[in-house]
């Protein structure tokens, strides 16, 4: 009753390897069930008649070092419903495996690639799968991988989906130290559990976690000039702020503005200029 996409990404100018999972599913709260990801370990999505127990114990078996194709033979050998069962599995290197029981509901089944594992059951038709692999390949590997994920996730809806309809969505991504504040592996982590329009919801999440979650770039960072610096603590004071950095730790901005303030993200000086 789900379709989900399982891939490992490198990013092409640092070489950091990504794990991550996107699902979708007319079933409350998909992702509770169906994804589980380790960096520096791999992913899994368990699914149709789930095996939750599958998620532990797929990714101990990599961490093992297990290739994918082997955590899935584990795994599979050891379930006596394992024709119910739908499973895809990305490892450490990005080998990939997916299957599908022959009790699964149809429209059942799956494609895999280097690097990902694309599977569905009580789809529409093949052309869910199709389309969300064809969205994978078009996408760029200089995008991040959430977003490389939904793209495909967004893609198999719009060619059908479920045939049941829409329920929830998910979207877990992991990568070194890609948390909040460098401090743990989550680089996003989103749940859409009941809404008539799962995925666009998730959409929004996204966005909104890029610009919460993520720290600025480069090119989003302005050098805060002691003009610029008159300016946000003007705002912050009729804000009701003791200072600019108060104001910034009670909005959620930490990670778009430097500690010290000698630069601030464009998005929130446009927010500063607005309010006025």
């Amino acid at each position: 009753m789900t379709f989900s996409i399982v891939a490992r990404a490198v990013d092409p100018g640092t070489g950091e390897p990504t794990w991550g999972v996107a699902v979708a599913s007319k079933f409350l709260a998909v992702g509770s069930a169906v994804p589980a990801a380790v960096a520096g370990v791999g992913a899994i999505a368990t699914q149709a008649e789930a095996n939750v127990a599958y998620k532990g114990l797929a990714l101990a078996h990599l961490d093992e070092g297990a290739t994918a194709s082997v955590a899935l033979e584990r795994l599979l050998e050891e379930d006596e419903r394992r024709d119910h069962r739908q499973v895809g599995i990305v490892d450490v290197d990005g080998n990939a495996a997916s299957h599908t029981g022959s009790s699964c509901f149809d429209w059942a089944g799956g494609r895999t690639g280097d690097g990902y594992a694309i599977q569905g059951n009580i789809l529409t038709g093949p052309e869910v799968v199709e389309a969300m692999e064809a969205a994978w390949l078009a996408s760029s590997p200089d995008e991040p991988l959430q977003h490389r994920l939904l793209a495909a996730l967004a893609a198999g809806d719009e060619a059908g989906g479920d045939s049941r309809g829409r329920q929830s969505a998910a979207l877990l991504v992991v990568r070194e130290e890609a948390g909040y504040g460098g401090n743990d592996d989550i680089a996003a982590d989103l749940r859409v559990d009941d809404h008539t329009a799962p995925i666009t919801e998730l959409k929004r999440l996204l966005d909104l976690s890029d610009f919460y979650l993520t720290a600025s770039t480069e090119d989003e960072k302005v050098q805060v000039t002691p003009e610029i610096e008159a300016e946000v603590e003007a705002y912050a004071a009729t804000q009701g702020a003791t200072g600019f950095l108060a104001w910034v730790a009670t909005e959620n901005y930490e990670m778009r503005v430097a500690e010290d303030l000698s630069w601030i993200d464009r998005r929130i000086l446009d927010i500063v200029r607005t309010a006025k």
